[in-house]
């Protein structure tokens, strides 16, 4: 259905494809990315795009964007997960490529709240701790399937996630950023949410592998869990649970893996 490639710009390409229904630019993030949903044919796409190779406002440049973009496409293409968007492909254009997935009903947990409005990461925090240990398992699920395939945790927040509160259906988008192997922190402090990240990533030269996937997993229950904090009255799962998460974020675990392994464990027991 999607062609390799195409010679219009993607804004004029996608309004000619289908019924353009949401456009998220630079009201929405500030990455320099612009994306779409798209309707076609009773079906709806995610397309995900470089932005304008002329925008003076985003922090990373174009060129970047466009391989950051080519990473994603990468991962997509080896990696096919539940929690995962189908992937329908990469398109080459003019401003670089678009790449293609299936829309998913959900809401960014990332989202900032609105004046007067509980956010979509209060409500989720707010629901049963079954809920959000179900959604941690699966989150854990990937990133083991992540793991295996050479896949290393980057840029990863709450921002990554979507919620569908009818379903109960947690997405996880945007792992653009991921790296294939093991990598080093080339920046000192990363870019990065400071409530997700490892103590490396704030560190010139440190090495960023599956030791640091499984230090950001662990804080992401934290922060659902609890407060952000190790606070034990403040955490509401089980003692088995917050023992995982303690050592996971203190002592450390030597890899993902067996990080994963004493989740799961524990999470058997509650």
């Amino acid at each position: 259905m999607f062609p390799a490639a195409i010679g219009d710009q993607p804004d004029t390409y996608l309004h000619q494809f289908g019924e353009v229904f949401a456009r998220f630019g630079g009201d929405t993030q500030d990455s320099g990315n612009v994306s779409y949903g798209v309707q076609q044919a009773g079906r709806r796409y995610f397309v995900k795009t470089a932005g304008d190779p002329a925008d003076p406002e985003p922090s990373t440049g174009f060129e970047r964007r466009v391989e950051i973009l080519r990473n994603a496409a990468r991962l997509a293409d080896s990696v096919r997960h539940p929690l995962l968007p189908e992937y329908h492909g990469l398109i080459e254009s003019p401003a670089g490529p678009l790449l293609v997935y299936e829309w998913r009903d959900g809401e960014l947990l990332g989202r900032p709240r609105e004046p007067g409005e509980d956010s979509a990461a209060q409500r989720f925090r707010a629901l049963p701790v079954e809920q959000i240990v179900t959604a941690l398992d699966q989150l854990y699920d990937l990133h083991d399937l992540l793991t295996t395939q050479g896949w290393v945790e980057g840029d990863f927040y709450d921002g990554s996630l979507l919620y569908d509160f009818g379903t109960r259906s947690l997405t996880v988008i945007d792992l653009d950023s991921y790296g294939f192997g093991a990598y080093r922190n080339d920046m000192g402090r990363m870019f990065r949410s400071t409530r997700f990240m490892a103590p490396e990533e704030f560190s010139r030269g440190a090495p960023i592998d599956d030791r640091t996937t499984a230090f950001v997993m662990a804080r992401t229950a934290l922060v659902f869990l609890s407060d952000g904090t190790l606070d034990r009255p403040a955490f509401r799962g089980s003692d088995a649970l917050y023992a995982v998460l303690q050592e996971a974020v203190t002592t450390r675990f030597p890899s993902y893996e067996r990080f994963y392994a004493a989740w799961r464990a524990a999470s058997s027991t509650r």
